[in-house]
C-alpha cells in the first residue's frame, strides 16, 4: 500500500501527538512543524501529499501560509484547521482552494477521514465503482436474454452510458474493456430488436412503439408553448446520449434539468432524413409526396437541409397554431457569435428553434482531417472534445443569456454515431448514394444477412424512385465498403464515427427539457 506524506503546522504540534501517532499506524508519515513559515519552507524543498495548517498561529497566519503555499505549489492538498467559526474566515480559506476545513476540537478520526477523501478518494470510488459494475453486469447481460420493449432498451443503453463514463474516471483497463464487450453485445441484440419491430412501428398504429423523429415537435414541443414563456428548442446535430451527459454538468448553475428523455430517429439516421423529419413532423416519403418543392432526393445534388425552416412553418400551421416562431441554423464561428449578441430580441417569440451544427462537423472532421483524428482516438477522446468545444462555443453563450430569463429550454438531437470497426462488401451502380451506413438503389448486390434490408422502402416511409429501389443499412459498428478500392476504404474509414445504420448509439438519443434557474 502506498504511504502518504503529510505536513502539519500547528502552534500547538506537541499536543496533537496522539492523532500523528493515530495516523502513523495507518501508514501515514507526519512531518511536524510549529510555524507557518517553517510550513512554507518544508513544503518547497520537500514533497508532501497534503498539508494541514491551523488557522490560528502566532506570527504568520495559516491564511498567509496557505497563501503562499498555494502560490508555490497550487495543486497540493491543504486542510485548514481552525477554532475559528467565523463565515469570513471560512469564505477566505474556502476562496484560497482549500481541500477541507475542520472545527476544532477535532478527534482522530475526522483527521483521518479527511486525508482519505483528500488521498485515498480516486482509489476508493475506482474500487467501488469496479465492484457495484461486476454486480450490475450480470443483470445486463441477463436482460439481453429477454424480450425487451423499446422502453427496456433506452434504460440499458442509459445504464451502458452510466457505466462507460464511471469507468473512465479510472485506469481500469481491464473493466473497460469487460464494458466494451458488453456494448458489442447490447448492439448485436438491439440490432436484431430493431429488424424485428421497426417496420412494425410504422404500419401498425395499434403496437406499442417509442417516439419517432417526425412526433417530437407535435407532442413534445408544441405543449409547451404558449404557456407564459418563450420556448427554445436547441438541436445540435449528431450529439450522443453520452456526450450530452458529458456537456450536462456545464449547464447545472443556468437550468434546472426538468426531465431527461430518449427518443428513437427515424432511419437512415442521417440528417437529410431524420432531421427533416423532425420539422416536417412527416416520414420522408409522405415529405417527398406532399411537398415535392422542398424534399431533396439521393438523386439531386442540391444541399438535403435547405428547407428545414419552411418545412416547420408548415407544420406549425398544420397544427393551428397562432404563434410568433424564429428558426436559425448554425454552421460557421460567426454565426454563432452574431445570435449570441441578439438573443435577447428572440423573446418575443413563442418558439424558437436553433439548429447548431458543430457536432456534425467535429464527426467528419475527425474522418477527413489527421489532427482531428489524433485528438479523438477513442470515445473518451470524443467526449472530452466535445466538452471542450461546449464551454468555449458562442452556444453554451447563448443559454448562458436565455438563462438570464424566464424560458423553457429543449436541447436535443437528430441521431448519434457510432464508432465503426468492421468493413461490409458491398456492390453499387454510380447512383448509389456515398454514405458509409447505408446505402440506397436499384443495383446492390451484397453476402449474408448481416446487413438490415428495407426492399420493399414503402413499408419504411421512405421514397421508392424506381420500381427496383430499395435501401440496406449498416447494423452494430459496421460500414459499407467497395470492392474495388477495398483497401482504401478500409483504411480511411476505419475507426472513425459515422452515421446513418442501425445501433443505439445512432438510434436512442436525449431529449431534454430545463428551465431557467436564475431567473
Amino acid at each position: 500500500m502506498q504511504r502518504y506524506t503529510i505536513l502539519w503546522a500547528d502552534d500547538e504540534i506537541d499536543l496533537l501527538k496522539p492523532h500523528i501517532l493515530f495516523l502513523q499506524q495507518r501508514g501515514y508519515d507526519i512531518t511536524p512543524v510549529n510555524n507557518g513559515a517553517e510550513a512554507i519552507e518544508l513544503s518547497e524543498s520537500k514533497h508532501f501529499d497534503v498539508v494541514f495548517l491551523d488557522e490560528h498561529m502566532p506570527g504568520m497566519s495559516g491564511l498567509e501560509a496557505l497563501s503562499q503555499i498555494k502560490n508555490n505549489k497550487p495543486n497540493l492538498p491543504v486542510v485548514m484547521i481552525t477554532k475559528n467559526e467565523e463565515e469570513l474566515i471560512m469564505e477566505e480559506a474556502i476562496g484560497a482552494k482549500i481541500d477541507d476545513y475542520l472545527i476544532k476540537p477535532i478527534n482522530p478520526s475526522q483527521i483521518l477521514l479527511s486525508v482519505k477523501k483528500i488521498l485515498d478518494n480516486k482509489r476508493l470510488v475506482l474500487e467501488k465503482t469496479n465492484t457495484n459494475y461486476q454486480q450490475e453486469f450480470g443483470k445486463i447481460s441477463m436482460a439481453f436474454q429477454d424480450n425487451m420493449n423499446f422502453e427496456e432498451w433506452a434504460d440499458i443503453y442509459k445504464k451502458l452510458v452510466f457505466w462507460e463514463l464511471q469507468l473512465e474516471q479510472g485506469d481500469n483497463k481491464d473493466m473497460a474493456g469487460i464494458l466494451e464487450s458488453q456494448k458489442v453485445e447490447a448492439n448485436l441484440n438491439f440490432c436484431k430488436y430493431i429488424k424485428r419491430n421497426y417496420e412494425n412501428w410504422l404500419n401498425n398504429p395499434n403496437v406499442e412503439k417509442p417516439l419517432l423523429s417526425h412526433q417530437i415537435m407535435k407532442k413534445k414541443v408544441f405543449p409547451e408553448v404558449g404557456k407564459g414563456k418563450p420556448v427554445f428548442v436547441i438541436l445540435i446535430d449528431n450529439l450522443r446520449f453520452d456526450q450530452w451527459k458529458t456537456i450536462e454538468p456545464i449547464l447545472h448553475d443556468y437550468f434546472n434539468i426538468d426531465s431527461e428523455e430518449t427518443y428513437y430517429s427515424i432511419l437512415p439516421t442521417t440528417t437529410a432524413y431524420a432531421r427533416n423529419a423532425i420539422f416536417s413532423g412527416m416520414l420522408p416519403s409522405e415529405m417527398a409526396k406532399t411537398n415535392p418543392d422542398l424534399w431533396v432526393g439521393e438523386d439531386e445534388d442540391e444541399g438535403k437541409n435547405n428547407f428545414e425552416d419552411e418545412f416547420l412553418s408548415k407544420q406549425i400551421r398544420r397544427n393551428n397554431l397562432n404563434i410568433k416562431s424564429s428558426y436559425h441554423k448554425i454552421k460557421k464561428l460567426e454565426e454563432g457569435r452574431d445570435l449570441a449578441d441578439s438573443v435577447n430580441n428572440l423573446f418575443n417569440n413563442d418558439l424558437n428553434v436553433i439548429v447548431y451544427n458543430f457536432v456534425d462537423m467535429l464527426s467528419h472532421a475527425r474522418t477527413d482531417m489527421a489532427m482531428i483524428r489524433e485528438l479523438a482516438p477513442d470515445e473518451a477522446a470524443y467526449r472530452s472534445i466535445t466538452k471542450s468545444w461546449f464551454e468555449h462555443s458562442p452556444l453554451f453563450d447563448i443559454l448562458k443569456k436565455i438563462s438570464e430569463k424566464k424560458a423553457r429550454v429543449v436541447i436535443t438531437t437528430d441521431h448519434g454515431t457510432i464508432r465503426v470497426k468492421r468493413p461490409f462488401k458491398i456492390v453499387g451502380d454510380k447512383t448509389v448514394n456515398t454514405n458509409l451506413r447505408y446505402k440506397q438503389g436499384k443495383n446492390l448486390g451484397y453476402q449474408g444477412d448481416k446487413v438490415f434490408e428495407a426492399l420493399k422502402p414503402e413499408r419504411f416511409f421512405l421514397p421508392k424512385h424506381n420500381v427496383s429501389t430499395a435501401y440496406v443499412f449498416a447494423i452494430e459498428d459496421q460500414f459499407f465498403a467497395y470492392p474495388n478500392n477495398y483497401n482504401y476504404y478500409v483504411n480511411f474509414y476505419n475507426d472513425t464515427f459515422q452515421h446513418g445504420g442501425v445501433s443505439l448509439e445512432e438510434m436512442i438519443i436525449p431529449l431534454i427539457f430545463l428551465n431557467s434557474k436564475h431567473a
